[in-house]
């Protein structure tokens, strides 16, 4: 048995490589398997130093990499894989693009939202939803420790996950991010924590 995680792979094969006690075919088959996973992990590295380096050259990019959530590798694609962000009516018509808006059930006058489109880009609504994954996670962590009460650096996202689930809570906190995601592009303005409620965005 051996412990799960990319960071424990390289581990197991060193042990595999000083085991003598496994058939030496095996032993030469995990061989091919550690060198080729050596050269993955160069070539991943090289590709992720020209995209930090692209990102540290494109202005937008540094912006959008402020807002919680997003960071080098969000904002970068962001920039990269959004058309004309002019192109959007509004900052809900952006995230409906990327899929992250609920789609609606609603009958008789009565609001029932599902759940969410899954529309557009599939990798860059990925990457948004696992960042805000990670900022619930970290909020909930909070939370805990502060025994319910508001933390400052989110009371909205507190709140909340009191009533939500993680992933839920997750998916509502990436379409947020998508929405002044869209309105940095367009407005050219820099993340203000300050100014970047729900309310905020959700009229742009």
């Amino acid at each position: 048995m051996a412990a799960k995680g990319l960071c424990k792979i390289e581990p197991l094969l060193e042990r595999i490589r000083a085991d003598d006690t496994l058939p030496v075919l095996a032993r030469e088959l995990f061989a091919i398997q550690a060198k080729e996973y050596a050269q993955l992990q160069a070539r991943l590295e090289e590709v992720e130093d020209k995209l930090m380096a692209w990102h540290r050259d494109d202005a937008c990019s540094r912006r959008l990499a402020q807002i919680p959530g997003v960071g080098p590798i969000g904002a970068a694609r962001l920039v990269m894989k959004t058309p004309s962000p002019e192109a959007f009516r509004s900052a809900r018509h952006f995230a409906a693009w990327l899929g992250l808006t609920p789609k609606d059930h609603s009958t008789a006058g009565k609001v029932r939202l599902g759940v969410i489109t899954r529309a557009g880009d599939e990798a860059l609504r990925s990457v948004l939803v696992v960042g805000a994954m990670l900022v619930v996670g970290a909020m909930a962590v909070i939370r805990q420790l502060r025994r319910g009460q508001c933390a400052p650096a989110s009371p909205w996202l507190v709140e909340l996950l009191k009533r939500k689930p993680p992933k839920l809570a997750a998916v509502a906190l990436a379409n947020k991010i998508a929405r002044i995601a869209w309105k940095l592009m367009v407005t050219g303005e820099v993340y203000n924590a300050k100014s970047a409620s729900p309310a905020g965005v959700s009229a742009v």
